[in-house]
């Protein structure tokens, strides 16, 4: 399925488009914070790329991580702007959510909005149960994999994967899988070499870390 989601050059009112990382108690601190890594760094490398990155949760709310980090995010559902790209991470918290039809709902009304859906880790279980990866090849979780297949018997799973674009709807493996996909999100929306560039950036941050001397 070919890419649908416009670059802002093909916004006729030149307003930045927007990637929404979602949050939530107990999720995966490295699921949302890894893509958001990249996608921040980014938009504010490169503001004429014409991109903004924010986190949101239900209510606007801080979240609780499952590792205990507390997260402030920008917005509710119910103020985060119009979303062009939709991240929903993974952690224990998606549990819940296989029940919450009022959250699966809101999922299957942003699927009709959001030009480019996509989940990490267990966050794909959570879209196969919207019913979002309906006769889709999907990846997830390894140890969560037949859990979606039991959920929706007509998708295709891809263990291995560490990432599956099928053009609108991305889903994405286990934990640091979540930068994999946000650095191809990157080179789907401006080009390839922008997400080399941005891949560098992060290198050059890990070897400054481990370089730098102790107290």
């Amino acid at each position: 399925m070919e890419d649908d989601v416009a670059t802002s050059a093909d916004d006729p009112q030149g307003q930045p488009r927007h990637i929404g990382i979602f949050l939530f108690d107990m999720v995966e601190e490295i699921d949302a914070i890894g893509p958001c890594e990249v996608f921040a760094w980014w938009t504010h490398a490169y503001p004429d790329d014409g991109w903004e990155a924010t986190t949101f949760s239900a209510d606007g709310r801080p979240v609780r991580g499952d590792n205990t980090l507390v997260v402030h995010p920008h917005h509710s559902m119910e103020t985060v702007p119009a979303l062009d790209v939709l991240v929903h991470p993974g952690g224990d918290g998606h549990i819940a959510m296989l029940e919450d039809e009022a959250h699966l709902g809101w999922l299957r009304e942003q699927r009709s909005r959001v030009p480019l859906m996509t989940s990490v880790c267990t966050g794909s279980v959570v879209f196969a149960a919207a019913g979002l990866l309906r006769g889709r090849p999907a990846t997830g979780h390894r140890k969560h994999l037949d859990q979606m297949k039991s959920i929706d018997p007509t998708i295709e799973v891809r263990p291995g994967a560490r990432f599956v674009d099928d053009g609108d709807v991305i889903t994405t493996s286990g934990l640091s899988a979540g930068i994999d996909m946000a650095l191809h999100v990157v080179s789907r929306l401006v080009s390839p070499a922008r997400a080399r560039d941005v891949r560098r950036h992060q290198l050059r941050a890990e070897r400054a870390a481990w370089l730098s001397p102790g107290p």
